[in-house]
């Protein structure tokens, strides 16, 4: 009878083992190399590149979009020291899944609906980075109020070949429309009419706003925002970097976001391209202890009149509802309640202000008052814009550019370095990365070659009217009708009339700068020093 099989020795085992973790090291790698190929082959495979949104999605990129982290470190990194930043937006090759056929168009049952409206007077090389940045951030529908070089048609058959924007043009049918407005009957914008340059583009964007919110609704908008074409929305605080997003977590009873506004703090006097060149803000006072504010305030104005260049209390977001009104530029109201709103704590207006030296004699340009203290009084609201006015209209060359650069250009690296440090300045690149990734990826030029060559009749005949009434009225300082003096059906004693018979409304929310040094307590209207 045999006897029992031989057990294997421990030498044969450790031979066996070892044979097999040699097979697995060797098929793992060839594995995994296989199916990254096959991955890169179909396109990605997980990732629809028709959807600008999901690709953006930081789980499917490789890379952390810079300004992204809340992380109070990941804010202040110096730019030039930040290898990530530079190579994704200086790479020769897009680091991001921008496709030249795409058509940025968002599916039907994509939610929440946004529209943004604004009202212009820029040229394409401002107005599409502007808003195809907004598209990638999920906004699909846009209402373009144009005049000036906005409204030449050049510009305009660009603007109406893109789907998801409508282009409104300032014709005199506009603006008897808007003289039958409702507002003109109404006391809450009445300080604002019949004055010239920004109280009269304040009215025009008001007048606009309330025309956008009727096309909101029609278009089955969820939420409206009014946006200038030199700002851009940061939804900082979002699970991606996502407008959309943002705005599909806000609970259902609340009316309108506040987002506070960051302002541009250009470190260069020969900016050429604000949303590309320029990283470093300014952070609003909402989103700062309040010590820090104050006791850095002094070192934040740096001589000039206000903590902010221009205004500080932000934009808001406005859910599409019945009895929706606007506030003024900044803020939206309701005619039958008091609306739910609240105020985000990181996410923000990016305000791209003063951010070019050429922007001093084009601001003066727009505007035909007296470069005198009082009379820039009655034109502009915010004091660093009757000062940078008279300096434009006053000064040599050599002497502007000698007060830009002491007045706007953050020089003194020593000091950008402690307010870095502190938080009062805070680099962003989100929006110059994406941006750039745009220009690169050939969206702009295909857009702008893929227009018709010509608009039909009645659209080059608004366009040109257009552009003619816009030119007239900066020439000669002669606002549109009913915006910025009185018009012959309407005496300004009828109008005073049908406005103190009005019901009484909230007063329009004006561009107002952040607080200063004191501060006064509602209690006893005492002034007290700032603690």
């Amino acid at each position: 009878m045999a006897g029992p099989k031989p057990s294997q020795t421990p030498s044969s085992n450790h031979h066996s083992f070892a044979s097999k973790l040699i097979l697995l090291l060797t098929l793992l790698p060839i594995t995994l190399a296989a199916f990254a190929f096959a991955l890169q082959w179909r396109g990605g495979g997980v990732v629809d590149v028709d959807d600008p949104i999901s690709n953006w999605s930081p789980q499917h990129n490789s890379h952390i979009f810079p300004g992204m982290d809340s992380s109070p470190l990941a804010t202040v990194v110096d730019h030039h020291s930040s290898s990530d930043c530079l190579s994704l937006g200086q790479s020769s090759s897009p680091s991001f899944p921008y496709y030249n056929d795409w058509k940025f168009q968002f599916q039907s049952d994509l939610k929440p609906k946004i529209c943004i409206t604004t009202s212009t007077s820029a040229g394409l090389e401002q107005i599409l980075p502007w808003m195809f940045y907004h598209k990638v951030l999920g906004v699909g529908t846009f209402f373009l109020f144009v005049e000036g070089k906005a409204a030449s048609p050049s510009v305009s058959k660009v603007l109406e070949s893109i789907p998801g924007v409508k282009v409104i043009y300032r014709t005199k049918d506009l603006e008897e429309k808007q003289a039958n407005s409702r507002i003109w009957n109404e006391t809450w914008l009445s300080s604002f009419f019949y004055k010239p340059c920004n109280y009269e583009l304040f009215v025009k964007q008001s007048l606009n706003m309330e025309m956008a919110i009727v096309m909101a609704r029609n278009a089955g908008m969820d939420w409206i925002l009014h946006l200038d074409t030199d700002e851009l929305m940061h939804p900082a605080g979002a699970g991606e970097y996502s407008l959309r997003k943002l705005l599909r977590d806000i609970p259902r009873d609340v009316d309108m976001v506040v987002f506070p506004n960051y302002e541009s703090s250009v470190e260069r006097d020969d900016i050429k391209d604000p949303f590309i060149e320029i990283s470093m803000f300014k952070r609003n006072y909402d989103h700062l202890p309040k010590d820090t504010y104050f006791s850095m305030y002094k070192e934040s104005t740096r001589g000039n009149p206000n903590y902010f260049l221009t205004y500080g209390n932000g934009k808001s977001v406005a859910r599409v509802q019945d009895h929706l009104r606007p506030n003024g530029a900044h803020r939206w109201h309701n005619y039958m309640k008091t609306p739910k709103e609240i105020k985000l704590e990181e996410a923000a207006v990016l305000h791209y202000t003063y951010a070019k030296f050429s922007d001093l004699t084009s601001r003066r340009d727009r505007c035909g008052c007296k470069p005198t203290k009082d009379d820039v009084k009655r034109c502009f609201m915010l004091e660093f814009d009757r000062a940078a006015f008279i300096v434009a209209s006053t000064a040599t060359e050599e002497e502007k550019l000698n007060w830009y650069r002491e007045h706007v250009v953050w020089t003194d690296k020593t000091i950008n370095l402690k307010l870095l440090r502190k938080g009062i300045l805070t680099r962003i690149y989100a929006p110059s990365v994406i941006i750039e990734g745009l220009k690169e990826s050939g969206v702009f030029t295909s857009i702008i070659a893929k227009a018709p060559t010509t608009l039909s009749r009645d659209k080059f005949l608004a366009s040109i009217e257009s552009s003619n009434s816009s030119r007239d009225s900066g020439a000669h300082s002669q606002p549109p009708r009913k915006i910025g003096r009185v018009t012959e059906h309407h005496s300004q004693a009828t109008v005073r009339k049908m406005l103190d018979a009005a019901e009484f409304h909230e007063a329009a929310v004006p561009p107002l700068s952040p607080p200063g040094p004191t501060v006064e307590t509602p209690q006893n209207d005492l002034v007290v020093e700032a603690r």
